[in-house]
């Protein structure tokens, strides 16, 4: 009898194939079992490259076997965004303005998964080129904690499967939010890397200057042997990290800000009591104001978003979804001199960020104001958007993520942590200290 595999994290995984307790091969042909109980009420993904995975599977049981071990990812499915390009498979961007292309190679992340063994595992369901809006065409993702409600966006199909115990680890993009986001409405953890620590090529660009390639996964340990997989170079073992005496720093004007419902706002609270019982220090500092910056990160990614897809847009505008249509031609009317400003307001703040990184290990705060909502909220610099609270860490590179909380009638929670630009293996180092309590 195969043990049951759906939740298990990347080490059980490691540790039941060396065992012999399951195999690859096992372990992927459960996932798909999973996979097809729970689609089409999650819609998480837009192709699952059954037959792919299975070979892959398989090959990696019989390197297993032979003695050929690539480390703690070896055998281990990962899920990818459909905005990433994996070799022989369509990428569609969850789009009708551009043909599903038949990727010709991998891209540079997928590529690093495989050189560790590990297996891409379906392509995942997103809004219309990550960029805010579900195409009508492919729908929505729903959240596996209650289905009529919304996954997230925009790596929605990356969340829901890590969530709903498909698989342990999966591939997102975030340019403003789009990883934590969702990790926050599923109950998972989502980590938006330092700016360019992790490559981009073969995912399709949104906003070149604010994208980011992001892991979604069930614990902070799991997305760091993931970043390990991903990144160039990491520590050779990871910083050593206690309570006792550390640092988090609260802005108050996100507390204030009038997007945060009470129930988020009492248990993320809480959650900061029992930092304090165990020896952490709260300190307030002093962040922008979240709607500037909201409002900077759209006036940045909006002409970006437009110079990409000029040339589509004009061959192919039918084939956009309205909404995504609209931020399109709103990005071509933005006037040059508010683009220039945001790029100057966002070379200040990133050393103003740098600068409370000599007084904190780390910021703290909610994810996103409230629990999944029942449609995905529009892109907006409004009082009530959910990106308020995400886009310090996207005009600033600084790495930030997202973990489990608690839950408000069955609804995750997400408390999330930013750190200094460039130490994400000290901020996952936090995280799986704090993640304890």
């Amino acid at each position: 009898m195969v043990d049951d595999t759906a939740f298990l994290s990347v080490r059980s995984l490691a540790e039941g194939y060396r065992a012999g307790r399951f195999t690859p091969a096992d372990v992927c042909r459960r996932a798909l079992e999973r996979l097809r109980a729970w689609e089409p009420k999650l819609n998480a993904f837009i192709d699952p490259m059954t037959d792919l995975v299975i070979e892959q599977a398989e090959r990696a049981t019989a390197e297993l076997a032979a003695g050929r071990d690539l480390g703690p990812l070896h055998g281990v499915p990962v899920a990818i965004k459909d905005i990433i390009d994996v070799a022989g498979v369509p990428t569609t961007c969850a789009t009708r303005a551009l043909a599903p292309r038949i990727a010709e190679r991998d891209a540079a992340c997928v590529q690093r998964l495989r050189e560790a063994g590990a297996i891409p595992f379906g392509k995942t369901n997103l809004l219309e080129f990550a960029y805010g809006i579900v195409h009508p065409d492919f729908g929505q993702t729903n959240n596996p904690a209650d289905p009529s409600r919304t996954a997230g966006g925009s790596s929605g199909g990356s969340a829901a499967a890590v969530a709903a115990g498909i698989v342990p680890l999966a591939l997102g993009t975030d340019t403003g939010g789009s990883v934590r986001a969702p990790a926050a409405y599923c109950g998972v953890v989502g980590l938006k890397p330092t700016f360019g620590l992790l490559p981009l090529d073969g995912v399709y660009p949104l906003s070149p200057s604010l994208d980011h390639l992001g892991i979604l996964g069930r614990s902070g340990e799991d997305v760091e042997l993931a970043l390990r997989a991903l990144a160039a170079s990491a520590p050779a073992s990871p910083p050593i990290v206690r309570p006792e005496g550390l640092r988090l720093g609260v802005a108050l004007n996100q507390w204030d800000n009038p997007a945060l419902t009470r129930e988020v706002r009492l248990r993320i609270a809480a959650a900061l009591c029992r930092f304090e019982t165990a020896g952490v220090t709260i300190v307030r500092i002093d962040l922008p104001a979240p709607g500037a910056m909201a409002a900077a990160l759209l006036d940045i990614l909006l002409p970006e978003a437009a110079q990409i897809h000029a040339r589509t847009f004009q061959d192919a505008a039918a084939g956009y979804a309205a909404g995504t249509a609209e931020q399109i031609r709103a990005g071509m009317s933005l006037p040059a001199l508010r683009y220039v400003d945001a790029k100057s307001r966002q070379r200040i703040w990133t050393a103003e960020l740098d600068a409370v990184f000599d007084t904190v290990d780390a910021i703290v705060g909610p994810t996103v104001p409230f629990v999944a909502p029942d449609t995905d909220p529009a892109l907006s610099a409004e009082g009530d958007d959910e990106i308020l609270m995400l886009t310090h860490a996207n005009l600033t590179g600084a790495p930030s993520i997202s973990i489990p909380c608690t839950r408000n009638g069955g609804l995750p929670i997400g408390l999330q942590f930013t750190g200094r630009r460039g130490e994400d293996f000290p901020l996952l180092a936090l995280v799986r200290q704090l993640e304890r309590l």
